[in-house]
């Protein structure tokens, strides 16, 4: 990634990531089968960071995600999940669950970076780096909403009801 490409988000971007409002930053990903997408795939786009294939809590989001996808695809929105792990555990993740969703790999953590979803977090005393929970709503380019607080459980409905406002 070019440093021209970071600087042209870099107004848009605080010390803990985005902020409502500003331009998404472009990504190109490919989920576990090796297909390329990117933000342009969709006008509307809810993308969702989360921290590890088949973990209760991961799993719990993924699974509300899903339930709610046909809801979300008759709003028009495309569900994107990026997710700490390999191809091969996104696959195992995906079809165990039944996710008609992409699982998109971010390897080197670069778009998990730009969006403020990758960074410090400690558990049990230890302080690593890893991916942040969190969730992005993008309407034609623009994040119109960051929910940091993810209901895991009910995610969908967290989701339906900011819509819905």
């Amino acid at each position: 990634m070019s440093n021209n490409f970071i600087d042209i988000f870099m107004n848009d971007i605080t010390a803990t990531g985005l902020v409502e409002g500003a331009t998404a930053p472009h990504f190109n990903l490919k989920d576990a089968q090796g297909k390329d997408f990117t933000e342009k795939s969709s006008s509307k786009i809810i993308l969702f960071f989360y921290p590890k294939d088949s973990t209760p809590g991961c799993t719990a989001e993924a699974c509300s995600l899903r339930d709610g996808y046909s809801e979300l695809q008759a709003l028009g929105f495309e569900v994107f999940g990026v997710g700490g792990g390999t191809a091969s555990s996104h696959i195992r993740f995906a079809d165990k669950n039944t996710l008609s969703f992409p699982l998109l790999l971010d390897e080197d953590n670069s778009v998990g970076t730009l969006y403020g979803a990758y960074g410090e977090k400690k558990f049990m005393g230890k302080t690593y780096m890893g991916i942040i929970r969190k969730t992005f709503i993008i309407e034609n380019g623009v994040v119109t909403h960051i929910i940091d607080k993810v209901k895991t459980k009910a995610h969908y409905e967290q989701i339906l009801e900011i819509l819905e406002k």
